[in-house]
């Protein structure tokens, strides 16, 4: 029994009569108990819808599955606590690789700032202490200046071939892909973890991506560096090339996962555009940049070297010497602010990730549609849902670009559009 109690006193009046005695008032206000218990929730199964949606980014993928029974649809099964704790210590080795990756870029980002820097500053300053000699009329002067000019031209071609050699701007380009790049593997173990029931086998995935991506972005730069100066021009690869996992579909949800044979044909028809147009485009532009990388690259070195042999014989009858010394600054200068105030080598890396990852679309897909079995592929709807979003269109502009493809269209003049609308 609840009951509140309110206790007060009457006021006393001065009009007609006055009450002297005190007046004590109870209210009493009786009701119900209302006993609070424990408050529970329905449980939530999601499993059947989020741990099918294979969530996988541009880079690879680790989907998400369940195991399946004679190929009818999805089985669900307990995790192992060990799985779940090889997977929580993948986890954290790709968090320390993302700060790794972050704080080594920043590094190599300050590397081609500084660099570029004091390289211009000694070659301008060389160039004119150049002019300056030549202008002297003779004796120590002469001879100081000719000697400082020599000497900060020798430095400035040592210091710019070792920077032409290890492209501070294009490993800095390489150490944000793979933070970004591990960012998103960090993010897909994550999801495995909260809504997956994870395996051996993602373990094992999930560790070959890491690996993959190790090899594609190393860290050292004496022994592991990539080549700079490739002779020919191949996509950039950062995800495992074999033995990957297909995802699974939705199961009981949609009749045959989501495909069809239309879906299908869109896929193959997305897979030809991407070849034809945006991959294709990707390498020619990279191989445009690396040809302007190498004469660039050359060019420096070769031209602070002969500012330094003018700059050695200025004062002698030849005038040709001071020409030299003056000419061969200038242009250097514009030679370096072009190659790697321009980041020629950040473009080249940029273009050949564009490359690889219209490669890494075109694998994925051609492992889907060539699944025999639908039940190994993700769900057709979202994965077609997938597509549109990395190329940057809805799924009616997707459909469009399959419809308007040539293979569809044969006898009709029409200009193909690229696939993607992102870059």
């Amino acid at each position: 029994m609840a009951s509140l109690q309110v206790s007060g006193m009457v006021v006393s009046g001065s009009s007609s009569s006055c009450c002297s005695h005190k007046s004590l008032v109870r209210a009493t206000i009786n009701g119900p108990k209302i006993r609070i218990g424990p408050l529970s929730l329905p449980r939530l199964s999601n499993k059947d819808f989020i741990e099918e949606l294979g969530i996988r980014s541009g880079g690879y993928g680790i989907p998400i599955t369940t195991q399946m029974e004679n190929g009818s649809g999805p089985k669900n099964s307990s995790s192992d606590p060990v799985v779940v704790a090889k997977l929580y210590a993948i986890m954290e080795a790709v968090a320390d690789r993302i700060e790794m990756h972050k704080n080594i870029g920043e590094q190599r980002d300050n590397w081609n700032h500084l660099l570029l820097s004091s390289i211009h500053a000694m070659t301008l300053t060389a160039a004119t202490m150049c002019g300056l000699a030549a202008a002297s009329a003779s004796g120590e002067p002469l001879a100081g200046l000719k000697v400082s000019s020599t000497i900060l031209y020798l430095a400035a071609t040592g210091m710019l071939a070792i920077m032409n050699k290890i492209q501070p701007s294009q490993l800095a380009e390489e150490q944000r892909n793979a933070a970004r790049l591990f960012k998103q593997l960090h993010g897909q173990i994550q999801t495995l973890l909260s809504v997956g029931s994870p395996t051996v086998s993602d373990v094992n995935e999930a560790t070959e991506n890491v690996l993959a991506l190790d090899k594609a972005y190393p860290l050292p730069l004496l022994g592991a560096m990539l080549e700079r100066y490739p002779s020919s021009v191949e996509p950039a690869v950062w995800w495992p090339q074999q033995g990957r996992k297909q995802a699974k579909g939705l199961g009981k949800k949609i009749e045959g996962n989501g495909w069809n044979r239309e879906l299908e044909d869109e896929m193959r028809e997305i897979v030809g555009v991407l070849k034809r147009k945006d991959k294709a485009d990707y390498l020619r532009l990279s191989e445009k940049a690396l040809k302007a990388h190498k004469v660039l690259a050359f060019s420096g070195p070769l031209l602070t070297g002969l500012g330094a042999l003018g700059s050695a014989f200025v004062g002698a009858t030849n005038p040709w010497a001071v020409i030299l010394g003056v000419a061969g600054g200038a242009l250097a200068s514009v030679v370096i602010a072009m190659e790697h105030g321009g980041q020629v080598g950040m473009i080249f890396e940029m273009y050949r990730s564009n490359a690889g990852f219209f490669k890494l679309m075109e694998e994925s897909i051609e492992s889907n549609i060539n699944e025999t079995n639908v039940w190994g592929r993700e769900n057709g709807q979202v994965y077609e849902m997938k597509v549109a979003l990395q190329l940057g269109r809805s799924l009616s502009d997707l459909r469009n670009l399959a419809a308007s493809s040539p293979l569809r269209n044969i006898g009709v003049d029409t200009e193909e559009e690229f696939g993607s609308k992102l870059f």
